[in-house]
């Protein structure tokens, strides 16, 4: 596997009485589940808290060894300067690290404790079963506490499990990839993912196979002050294809959570795969991702982001193309309001010839919320006809809200081509006008307008988790224009 260049590469209403955005948590998400775990860590990081989870999950001795010095590389970086100001305001000594809910993992929805079923037949994990996906995992706390896998992809050797069962049943495949994507080194949040991770999936898919419907995982945060760091890796073997698509929500507390999850991703030579998310965190959630692929010659790794909620939200999928007519394609919507940074954005890095890339963000501010693409193409000298294209689109809501641009190209191959587009608009009163005078009230108007918007961005999510984007967005826009 390649060295990869570090993170750090970015130093560089109308009825106010009525707040739509609670209705919605009230509703359907804010809502806690009363159950007494198997083990809940004290609080604060330590040696001897990495022990306890090891044991915990009785892991091998080279796990537990990887844990301890991703520790200490995390005590030993600083946290990064050119980051959202908010994450200083971090306290990793008042977090919780991990939460065991239950004793063991349900093979079947009927083996899940029924507190914890409650939980996920409000965020619609059994309506997923239904519709027969491909496979479903569903992570409470730290731990994934259901797991399926149809037995038609078990037979065309498909491997499906939580990250967890993946270290004890397979460790020599679990082995050979982990952490060469994005080792602990990579920067502060990756190394502490690496020393506290818990849960995730696994997914390998072996040549030739194509998985035909979405592999689908939920993560629920319950607990307050806690943080969650599941850890996800994905094996595409040559001609192999795949989509991936996961869920993320969390309750309102008063109190601070995080959420720093690693996803690493390998796409072999002519293989093609999709990873998509649909997150809705409580406005308390500090969300701190590193999301990577490595894709090979005539691969074709794509990644799909919405991001609503949060309080910060820092998130740069990336892809190193390092193969012959290798593809990567960005596509990230997000929304930010008051209170919220959404700082989002796309690496690529072009490390062999012919290779193409295509970024579209698109992000929507409100209130005193705040925007950010933050973006890197590199393009590496040898790279020869390298292709890569960046649309970076915003819309301000409102005179209060922001949006930032911070786009970084690195191209040291002659023949290669590189675009950058940006735009900044506002809702003006014509178009308003316009839509108000075919009989749409205004909220519908800006509704509309927000929603061709996206257009773009949404289209590419599965049809349930669209439905699902654009009723979050409405529900943040009620009352956003007069």
């Amino acid at each position: 596997m390649v060295s990869h260049a570090s993170e750090e590469t970015f130093e560089h209403s109308k009825d106010s009485s009525f707040d739509f955005n609670s209705f919605l948590y009230e509703t359907k998400y804010n809502f806690t589940t009363d159950i007494q775990p198997v083990f809940h860590s004290s609080k604060g990081l330590s040696h001897k808290l990495i022990d306890e989870i090891s044991d915990q999950k009785n892991e091998p001795s080279w796990m537990r060894e990887f844990r301890h010095k991703s520790l200490d590389i995390f005590l030993s970086k600083p946290m990064p300067w050119w980051a959202p100001k908010g994450i200083n305001n971090i306290n990793f000594d008042e977090l919780t690290y991990y939460v065991k809910p239950t004793e063991k993992q349900g093979k079947s929805w009927d083996e899940v404790p029924q507190s914890i079923k409650e939980t996920f037949e409000k965020l619609g994990i059994p309506e997923a079963e239904r519709k027969f996906l491909a496979g479903v995992g569903a992570q409470f706390e730290s731990e994934v506490v259901y797991h399926s896998l149809k037995k038609e992809w078990e037979s065309k050797g498909v491997i499906f499990l939580d990250m967890d069962s993946a270290v004890k049943e397979i460790p020599d495949l679990v082995k050979k990839y982990w952490a060469t994507v994005i080792p602990p080194n990579d920067n502060k949040f990756a190394a502490l993912n690496s020393a506290v991770w818990s849960g995730g999936s696994f997914v390998f898919i072996p040549s030739g196979v194509e998985v035909e419907i979405p592999l689908q995982a939920y993560f629920r945060i319950n607990a307050e002050r806690f943080g969650q760091f599941e850890r996800t890796l994905i094996i595409v073997e040559e001609g192999g294809k795949g989509h991936y698509v996961e869920g993320c929500t969390a309750p309102l507390y008063t109190s601070e959570s995080l959420h720093a999850a690693v996803v690493e991703i390998v796409v072999k030579r002519a293989g093609r795969f999709r990873y998509s998310t649909v997150q809705n965190w409580a406005n308390n959630i500090y969300n701190l991702v590193t999301k990577r692929a490595i894709a090979y010659e005539g691969a074709v790794m794509e990644w799909v982001d919405g991001n609503i909620g949060s309080k910060i939200t820092m998130k740069y999928p990336s892809v190193y193309l390092m193969g012959e007519g290798a593809h990567a394609e960005i596509l990230s919507v997000a929304f930010a309001k008051d209170g919220q940074h959404q700082d989002t954005g796309a690496k690529v890095y072009h490390l062999a010839p012919r290779t193409t890339s295509k970024i579209i963000s698109k992000s929507i501010s409100k209130g005193r919320g705040i925007s950010s693409y933050r973006g890197l193409i590199y393009v590496k000298k040898g790279a020869k006809s390298a292709r890569s294209n960046v649309e970076c689109d915003a819309l301000l809501l409102d005179e209060n809200s922001r949006t930032e641009t911070y786009p970084t190209n690195q191209v040291f191959e002659e023949t290669a081509q590189v675009g950058h587009e940006a735009s900044v608009s506002k809702i003006s009163e014509k178009q308003l006008f316009y839509l108000m005078s075919r009989g749409l009230s205004e909220d519908q108007a800006v509704s509309l307008i927000v929603r061709g918007f996206m257009d773009e961005v949404v289209k590419a999510l599965p049809m349930e988790f669209a439905l699902e984007w654009n009723k979050l967005v409405e529900l943040e826009l009620e009352g956003s224009v007069g």
